[in-house]
């Protein structure tokens, strides 16, 4: 039995029906929310977006090297990871973006990409392992460090649109 105290079990449920992950239900009861297909959309299209953002931040750096020699760290663990379990891979993968808007230095943009990586992973979980690691391919994260690295911010963002695109409709279909 967990020792913890109904307070803390309180927080921790209000904290994730908070991001959308729980729904309450009759008598108060909540459960755990099934995306449909709009909203894995949705989600992609603002994900896109902020890693969009990112991207063009990182592009325009004076001195790019630092941030490619950590998103390539990144890619790393993702390769490392590819005989892993599905939540591991999950993990790199999403550790491979967060790295990317972390690396930008703007706080706002990490914490709105945050918000949303509760409803990323449970889309890729709810899909299952098949259609989840489809869109883990290292190769396409290779593209998007090219991009960054040769500064060209349009090549960067279009990968990352094409990249979260495919993601959605994979996990969708």
């Amino acid at each position: 039995m967990l020792q913890i105290s109904r307070g803390t079990l309180r927080e921790a449920l209000r904290q994730l029906e908070q991001e959308g992950l729980l729904s309450p239900g009759p008598r108060g009861r909540l459960s755990v929310r099934h995306l449909d297909a709009k909203e894995i959309r949705d989600i992609y299209s603002v994900r896109a977006a902020l890693e969009s953002l990112a991207a063009r931040t990182l592009c325009e750096l004076p001195d790019r090297q630092p941030v490619i020699g950590s998103l390539r760290a990144a890619i790393e663990a993702m390769a490392a990871a590819e005989k892993s379990s599905l939540e591991e891979r999950i993990e790199s993968d999403l550790e491979f973006h967060r790295t990317m808007c972390r690396l930008t230095g703007n706080e706002t943009l990490l914490h709105s990409w945050e918000s949303l990586e509760g409803s990323i992973r449970m889309s890729i979980m709810f899909a299952g392992r098949d259609k989840g690691v489809k869109n883990m391919s290292v190769d396409r994260h290779h593209d998007i460090v090219a991009a960054i690295e040769t500064g060209d911010a349009s090549l960067a963002r279009k990968t990352i649109r094409e990249h979260m695109d495919s993601a959605a409709e994979t996990l969708i279909s």
